[in-house]
């Protein structure tokens, strides 16, 4: 098996440990030589326990492992009847990732990888993550016997760090930026202390692949006509991207749905970069209740603009006011109570909805990416 660069196109093996490209330093997929020539998929359906490892055969972990599971994958589509009518949209459905068993879609991508560095002998990992990804490399890390050093920034929720805390992780506060904390995290890395990246392993984002396979099962080849993401690092986004060109390559569909990237206005260099080109200046930040998409320099950004174009996705910005309306209204007419980053995706969809880019027969899917109960605003004060 082997890896390839996304800015170079180099090539070498494919090991877990290995995070960049030797020769550029660029972030990492594995080969398309990887991935089978074909797949019935017909034969998933009768795998019992459902998830993420029904698909075994085709993630990138020899048989003989043991998968670092805690049951993720599998998780629900739901038809969003009363806010869909609210806003005229009767084809509104969401996927309710929240749902995984730390609260949010980092799950597909840390059981994957920590099967991958348990397969490898490691013991004891650093993590860099304002919170859902933190949680997960903490609760699959504790599930596998490692040791956890999870560096958080002082900004993270409260009840994300106390999940981490939870899972018996070592918690390494860090004040500054969010490149701050990941330059905490490689400081702590060693040759003994392996750097566990959500952002860079290519593992991670094969586990994520499952999101679009299970899309595939639920759907068949009637898949949506768009799917809306929140975008920080975009893994997920990724993830169905590529699990979805899969689908396409062993002929099981025609079409990839339009992917569309959603940011929170106040921090949105992916929006930036995708109207005014890759060589634009950065974009500035401001602090956003919409946590999770606080990212202002995602290592994968060419990766993100490359799945846009070709999917022919939108990347939109979406203001604070809009981040709360769509949260509080989620919860009150359709029982989701959702952390503000997932309802980046719904203000976003109104966007594309009043816009004339989804039109009313389209069909639509929103990932509800992480629960309330892990991040949420005081909704009085609002």
């Amino acid at each position: 098996m082997k890896v390839v660069c996304t800015l170079c196109g180099g090539a070498s093996s494919a090991n877990v440990l290995q995070l960049e490209c030797p020769d550029c330093a660029g972030p990492l997929r594995l080969a398309e030589s990887a991935r089978l020539a074909g797949c019935d998929f017909s034969k998933f359906a009768n795998i019992a326990g459902g998830g993420v490892w029904r698909y075994r055969e085709l993630l990138p972990l020899e048989l003989e492992a043991l998968p670092i599971t805690l049951g993720e994958g599998g998780t629900p589509v739901v038809q969003l009847h009363r806010w869909g009518a609210e806003h005229g949209r009767p084809a509104l459905q969401a996927k309710l990732e929240q749902l995984s068993p730390t609260g949010s879609f980092k799950d597909r991508g840390a059981t994957l990888l920590f099967s991958a560095l348990a397969a490898a002998g490691v013991q004891e990992i650093v993590e860099d993550s304002s919170g859902n990804a933190g949680a997960a490399a903490a609760a699959y890390a504790a599930r596998a016997g490692m040791v956890a050093h999870i560096c958080v920034p002082d900004s993270a929720p409260a009840a994300k760090v106390a999940q981490i805390a939870a899972y018996g992780a070592k918690i390494v506060r860090v004040s500054g930026s969010r490149q701050d904390v990941t330059d905490a995290a490689l400081r702590i890395a060693s040759k003994e202390v392996v750097y566990a990246s959500h952002n860079l392993s290519p593992y991670f984002n094969e586990g994520l692949k499952t999101f679009a396979y299970e899309l595939f099962e639920h759907y068949g080849s009637k898949l949506p006509d768009h799917i809306v993401f929140p975008i920080g690092n975009g893994g997920l986004l990724l993830g169905a991207a590529y699990g979805f060109a899969d689908l396409l390559s062993w002929g099981l569909i025609t079409r990839s749905p339009s992917l569309h990237a959603a940011q929170a206005a106040n921090c949105a260099p992916i929006v930036h970069r995708f109207l005014n080109g890759c060589t634009a200046a950065s974009s500035t930040y401001c602090p956003t209740i919409a946590g999770g998409v606080a990212v202002t320099n995602p290592p994968r950004m060419s990766e993100i603009l490359e799945v846009l174009h070709t999917s022919g996705g939108l990347a939109l910005k979406v203001g604070e006011e809009d981040i709360r309306r769509a949260t509080e209204s989620l919860a009150k007419l359709e029982g989701l109570f959702i952390e503000p980053t997932s309802a980046v995706s719904f203000a976003a969809a109104i966007q594309l909805y009043d816009s004339g880019v989804i039109r009313v027969k389209d069909s639509v899917l929103i990932p509800v990416t992480g629960s309330g109960l892990k991040d949420s605003f005081d909704q009085d004060s609002s």
